[in-house]
C-alpha cells in the first residue's frame, strides 16, 4: 500500500483559503518506482453552485504526468506561475517525478518540455486512453494510485545515475538558504558553472538559477498564506537574501505581483463576506 505523504503544499498559492473546497493528498511511491518518482498526488474539488476558481501555482522543478478525463498530459516545468480554471466538481491524479527523474523516460533534454506539455502517446508511443479510464475509474485513492503506478511500472527505463545526482543537488538548493545565486550552487556541488547548466538543461528542464529562485519564493508564499509575516525585511533575510529589493524583484517576476500585493490578495480571499 502507498502511504500518504504529509508534506506541506508549497507552490499552490492561496491554498489555505480554499481548504473547504479543495483537497490535496500525496502518496509515497513503491520501492519499484521510487528511484524516479517523488510522489503521487490527488486533487479533488467541489465547486457546485459556486463560481469557477482560478488556482495559481508556482511550479516545482518536476515533470508531472496528470491523469484527467479526456485531458491526460505530461507537463514540463514552467518558468513562472501557471493558472488553472477549476469548476464544477471532479478529481485528477498526478505522478510527480523527482527532479531529473523523467529524463530516462523521455530520452531527450527535459528542457524540450519546459513551459509546454505532451500527450502520453508522444512519450510512450502507444494509445494510452484505456489507461486514463482505468486509473480514473478506480473506486478510491489507493486504487487510483496503484493503477497509475502499474502504468508506470510497465514502462520503467534503466536507472540513470545522474537522476540521483541531480535530485541530491536540487534538494541541497532547496534546503540550504545560503544558496541564492548560481555561484553558490557551484560552491555547493563542486561542479563548474557551464557543466552544471548543461546537466540541468538535460535532466531538470530549467536552469539552476531558476530552481533556486522558485524554492525561495515557495517558502515566501507559504509564509504569507499562513499569516506569519510581520516584516518583509526579516523575511527576505531569513530566506537568504542580502538585498531586500532583490527579493521583491524575484517575487514579482515569478508570482506576478509584489509580496505586499500578494498578502492583500490573500486577505481579501479569506475575509468574511458581508
Amino acid at each position: 500500500m502507498n502511504e500518504a505523504v504529509n508534506d506541506l503544499p508549497k507552490g499552490v498559492l492561496h491554498l489555505a483559503g480554499n481548504d473547504s473546497t479543495f483537497s490535496l493528498m500525496r502518496y509515497a511511491p513503491s520501492a519499484e518506482t521510487e528511484y524516479f518518482v517523488q510522489h503521487y498526488w490527488i486533487v479533488r474539488w467541489d465547486l457546485r453552485g459556486k463560481e469557477p476558481y482560478h488556482q495559481t501555482v508556482i511550479a516545482h522543478p518536476n515533470v508531472n504526468l496528470v491523469f484527467e478525463e479526456s485531458s491526460t498530459r505530461i507537463y514540463g516545468v514552467g518558468k513562472s506561475t501557471s493558472v488553472r480554471v477549476v469548476q464544477d466538481h471532479g478529481w485528477v491524479i498526478g505522478i510527480k517525478f523527482k527532479p531529473g527523474g523523467f529524463y530516462p523516460f523521455l530520452g531527450a533534454p527535459v528542457s524540450s518540455l519546459t513551459d509546454r506539455s505532451a500527450s502520453l502517446e508522444d512519450v510512450f508511443g502507444s494509445d494510452c486512453r484505456s489507461w486514463e479510464r482505468t486509473v480514473l475509474s478506480a473506486p478510491d485513492d489507493q486504487a487510483m494510485v496503484s493503477r497509475a503506478e502499474a502504468f508506470l511500472s510497465e514502462r520503467l527505463p534503466e536507472k540513470d545515475p545522474n537522476v540521483s545526482l541531480v535530485h541530491e543537488m536540487v534538494m541541497a538548493f532547496r534546503d540550504d538558504r545560503s544558496v541564492i545565486r548560481v555561484e553558490d550552487a557551484v560552491r555547493v556541488t563542486g561542479m563548474n558553472k557551464r557543466a552544471l547548466q548543461r546537466l540541468f538543461d538535460r535532466y531538470v528542464g530549467v536552469s539552476p538559477k531558476s530552481v533556486i529562485k522558485r524554492y525561495r519564493l515557495h517558502e515566501a508564499a507559504l509564509r504569507i498564506d499562513q499569516g506569519e509575516i510581520a516584516d518583509w525585511l526579516d523575511l527576505s533575510t531569513e530566506l537568504g537574501y542580502y538585498d531586500h529589493s532583490h527579493f521583491i524583484r524575484d517575487f514579482k517576476t515569478v508570482v506576478g505581483m509584489s509580496p505586499e500585493e500578494y498578502r492583500q490578495q490573500r486577505e481579501n480571499l479569506t475575509a468574511p463576506s458581508t
